[in-house]
């Protein structure tokens, strides 16, 4: 059950992630548009786009309550300001356990807050937080749900189109809304994308000529206009922070960016068929850590070919290999042999728990011994399963991960500080005071929010944010996430 609930909303206002591409910006002077739809108002073909009748696009969402079972008033009294600057707070690096909490909340379909959000501040936060962890195919799905588009809306939609590779379809929507105002590099590129040549070349000209384009994006856009020029011309001096439209300017000239260092929403671009089977094994790792990928794609990566190399990224993948190979013979030494070194590879990868989340259920099956038994049931520990788990290897699990995994933590000791901070929270009854008074003041998910900010700074040290946040999250019926993110928490601090 839900109770009451809050949220002290951090400090500042969200800000704007700084990389988004601009494309959107009304321009000083006009220039030669894309063609309007047709006279009866029909999209251009291949665009489909689904509407949810009257929903303001704060209430849009991929996960019904049905699948959630978060409450409908999920936001409360809070204020979209407040409830943006929180969904900014959150860190990078979250707990597996909450970070899918987080996209619980991101992808819900709720109701506004009690005061609306007229302005979109919290779905645009929404959309701003989900490229930041780099689920740019939700941002997509998002913003086709919500039907309609604005100006700052359609900004988030033509980088993920970009990044995804469906630029087509984006600048066909842009085609039939000039209204959304589109900025000169952005039509240079849609006019190019859509054949009319000659017009792109016109409206580079005018940008030129009004300085609304520098010379750098001159440069860039006249050999994407020009793949002769491109061919003879020197190599371009790369953006220090390139935008989404500028990867795709370089890459259509033959000059692809690396994105190991660009943001995570960035790493959805390598997942295209023209990249590099170890480049795309990196952009995957990536996005499976922060959750914006499921584990089985970053699987079918590893063990699409065999390795032509050694060391770094190359010995994981065979690990990963050796073990999957392993696992599948159903024999118990081989099984033995291999799961070690898979532990080892992915754990120091920040791994561990997509490595569990694809092998806990197959290895329940393994009759290991030693310290292949104890390694798997770590691993199993970490999966989905973790509570038949727990009871089923009582004895090697050890009471404190039994009590975690279980919830009842009743009689049972830790071992160190930060153990016992996590069995007082499974001991705890009732809301923590200070998640009370923000559900009252500012809505359940905004206390949500708070929690999940609590949890990870009490792992670092705070624990009584630690025991708060997992008292919290078991108070208000979060019981799965209490218990996932508390054995996270423990074992892989234990073996880190």
């Amino acid at each position: 059950m839900f109770g009451v609930l809050p949220a002290g909303a951090q400090e500042g206002p969200l800000s704007i992630i700084d990389w988004l591409s601009n494309s959107m910006a009304e321009p000083a002077v006009a220039a030669p548009r894309p063609q309007p739809p047709t006279s009866d108002g029909a999209s251009p073909p291949g665009i489909t786009v689904s509407t949810i009748e009257n929903a303001a696009p704060v209430a849009v969402g991929l996960l019904p309550v049905s699948v959630t079972g978060l409450p409908r008033d999920l936001w409360g009294k809070g204020k979209p300001a407040d409830i943006a600057a929180a969904f900014a707070a959150l860190p990078q690096g979250l707990t597996p356990g909450l970070r899918d909490l987080a996209f619980t909340l991101l992808l819900a379909e709720v109701d506004p807050p009690l005061g609306g959000d007229p302005a979109d501040t919290l779905f645009l936060a929404r959309l701003d937080t989900l490229l930041r962890y780099g689920a740019v195919d939700d941002v997509k799905a998002l913003v086709d749900r919500a039907g309609r588009t604005t100006p700052p809306i359609f900004r988030r939609y033509f980088d993920a189109a970009l990044l995804t590779g469906t630029e087509t379809e984006a600048c066909e929507r842009l085609a039939a809304s000039p209204d959304l105002a589109p900025s000169f590099p952005a039509r240079v590129f849609c006019l190019a994308r859509a054949g009319d040549w000659d017009t792109a070349a016109l409206t580079l000209g005018t940008g030129e000529a009004i300085g609304v384009i520098d010379p750098a994006e001159g440069d860039l856009l006249h050999r994407f206009l020009d793949p002769e020029a491109a061919e003879n011309g020197a190599s371009l001096a790369p953006p220090r922070q390139p935008t989404p439209l500028e990867l795709r300017l370089f890459e259509a000239i033959g000059e692809t960016l690396p994105t190991g260092n660009m943001p995570l929403a960035f790493a959805r671009a390598d997942l295209s068929d023209q990249t590099g089977w170890r480049q795309k094994i990196e952009a995957a790792e990536r996005l499976v850590r922060s959750g914006a990928l499921e584990p089985n794609l970053l699987l079918g990566l590893y063990t699409e070919r065999s390795p032509a190399a050694s060391g770094g990224l190359w010995d994981r993948v065979a690990a990963v290999q050796a073990f999957d190979a392993a696992l599948a013979s159903g024999g118990a030494d081989a099984v033995a042999a291999a799961l070690p070194s898979v532990w080892s590879e992915m754990q120091g990868a920040g791994l561990a728990v997509a490595l569990a989340d694809l092998y806990a259920d197959r290895l329940a099956t393994v009759d290991l011994e030693g310290d292949a038994a104890r390694l798997a049931v770590h691993l199993r520990l970490l999966g989905p399963a973790y509570e038949s788990a727990a009871q089923a290897t009582a004895a090697e699990a050890g009471p404190l991960a039994v009590a975690i995994a279980t919830g009842r933590a009743d009689g049972v000791e830790g071992s160190d500080a930060q153990a016992r901070a996590l069995l007082d929270g499974f001991r705890a009854r009732g809301i923590p005071e200070r998640y009370g008074r923000e559900i009252e003041t500012s809505g359940l998910g905004a206390a949500i929010l708070s929690a999940i900010g609590h949890f990870e700074r009490g792992a670092a040290g705070d624990l009584r944010d630690l025991t708060d946040a997992v008292a919290f999250f078991r108070a208000i019926g979060l019981h799965d996430t209490a218990r996932r993110a508390a054995l996270q928490t423990l074992i892989l601090d234990q073996r880190g």
